[in-house]
């Protein structure tokens, strides 16, 4: 990749300037405004993809040239049902309680356009997500924290007071907001090397030993 060009995240979330940062690439952030509603019968997998797509390519049509932009779209699923963030504490009761004691999957999509030739790459991460049966206490503590109004699913897996999951094993960065394995891979095909030790970073700083990053890696997973 050419020197002068630009690493851009196309995203607002905190969580994901957060995880990026841990890869050591020099990067900037510029927001992507779309819409999020998703389409009559739209699969999820189809559904995080095309806002991943969508999110990529407003922010690249603006970007210099060249540049690479980097997006995701992380979803909540139960089933085949999409759980997006509540909008009050009825909804954000009825989506913990849905979920407790219970397995979901987290989906997160990226894709990353490079605007110097044109190229555009897509992956897709996939983490099933085991909840404990929290108590109804525990649930409207959470509630009252006010932690579940921005959360797709009513929740946050690195909430420290709530720690709704039970166990995991597969790629908790996924569950964050951005797979960091997948998102290295993917920059890998047009040669962004990392500065740093990306699966080391992560389980240091996510707390977690994950069993799953060199199968990722490797692109196996």
């Amino acid at each position: 990749m050419a020197k002068n060009t630009e690493l851009i995240l196309a995203s607002a979330s905190p969580r994901r300037r957060e995880l990026i940062a841990l890869g050591g690439w020099k990067f900037e952030i510029r927001v992507a405004e779309i819409d999020e509603t998703p389409l009559q019968g739209e699969k999820p997998t189809d559904y995080v993809l095309r806002l991943a797509v969508s999110k990529a390519q407003t922010v690249a049509a603006s970007a210099p040239n060249p540049a690479v932009v980097v997006a995701a779209d992380t979803t909540v699923v139960d089933g085949e049902e999409i759980l997006g963030k509540p909008t009050d504490e009825v909804e954000a009761r009825a989506m913990l309680e849905r979920l407790r004691g219970g397995a979901h999957q987290v989906y997160t999509a990226l894709t990353v356009v490079h605007t110097g030739n044109n190229l555009i790459f897509a992956d897709l991460a996939c983490t099933d997500v085991p909840m404990r049966t929290y108590t109804e206490e525990e649930m409207q503590a959470y509630i009252d924290s006010g932690d579940p109004f921005d959360k797709a699913g009513g929740y946050a897996i690195q909430h420290a007071g709530f720690n709704p999951v039970q166990a995991l094993t597969g790629c908790y960065a996924n569950v964050v907001g951005l797979p960091l394995c997948h998102l290295t891979r993917t920059l890998n095909k047009i040669g962004i090397q990392s500065d740093g030790n990306v699966p080391e970073n992560c389980q240091q700083t996510l707390g977690y030993a994950c069993p799953v990053f060199k199968q990722v890696l490797q692109g196996e997973l």
